[in-house]
């Protein structure tokens, strides 16, 4: 009961939204513009198809796989640079320098060097995802309080048990917060990149659906569909981040 109490505020927004694109659509007499039942009626046509399953899939696909790259990657790095004071001085302004590159700009160069498929958004998803973390992660490592580190070093504790017991598990939450922004700028990339230079995926959903006879019911059916897997992708991370294991540092 509390968690439905809880639901009715954003339920009733989207009812609210929902209302108004609905009236919006019938009192303008638009024969472009879809009302929120084509919307439903389109996404249907195509899941009995099965084609919104496949798009579904192939967007989903690219960003697990890039996203997981980035992941093995960016978290050890990370620990890395937040440990050893010459790593963090020698990586630290590199990365500085290509963070705040759009994904989007990497692009032509995804293109020129994988070609048009698969490798080519699996890079993309890669390198804007890796960044996030990369920082987040050195960042948690820095603000680990040194009394944790000094205790343990008066206790005679090796400086590979300390990054093993202490460094590590201290620095969980903020790898997971790292992940969390990361998985989020991947799904936008993933998107953006199958309207540019593929054949399958939401993106190019999108895209087609527009070109070919300009079914904007189709259009915003995906445009809906991105933002509910974001919505879920989003919580799983949120669930992970609740829990014990590693939400120790922060208060209940």
């Amino acid at each position: 009961m509390t968690r439905l109490r809880r639901a009715l505020p954003a339920v009733a927004a989207i009812a609210l939204l929902v209302g108004v694109w609905w009236t919006a659509v019938a009192v303008s007499g638009s024969v472009i513009f879809p009302s929120p039942w084509r919307v439903v009626t389109g996404a249907a046509e195509l899941l009995v198809d099965g084609v919104l399953a496949q798009h579904v899939g192939a967007s989903l696909f690219r960003v697990g796989t890039g996203f997981a790259l980035a992941v093995t990657l960016a978290v050890p790095l990370g620990l890395w640079m937040g440990w050893v004071p010459g790593a963090f001085a020698t990586l630290n302004p590199l990365f500085q320098i290509l963070r705040p590159i759009s994904p989007i700009a990497w692009i032509p160069i995804a293109i020129l060097w994988f070609g048009v498929g698969d490798a080519s958004p699996i890079y993309l998803i890669f390198i804007s995802s890796l960044f996030p973390m990369v920082v987040q992660t050195t960042s948690g490592v820095h603000a680990i309080e040194r009394r944790y580190l000094r205790a343990a070093e008066n206790f005679g504790v090796s400086r590979a048990t300390l990054f093993r017991r202490v460094v590590i598990p201290a620095v969980l939450p903020q790898i997971l917060v790292g992940m969390r922004i990361g998985l989020g700028v991947a799904w936008l990339v993933v998107v953006a990149a199958e309207m540019i230079a593929l054949r399958s995926g939401l993106g190019y959903l999108i895209i087609d659906s527009r070109n070919a006879g300009n079914r904007y019911d189709l259009v915003i059916a995906g445009m809906i569909l991105i933002g509910l897997i974001g919505l879920l992708l989003d919580i799983g991370m949120r669930w992970l981040e609740a829990r014990d294991a590693l939400r120790w540092r922060y208060a209940a």
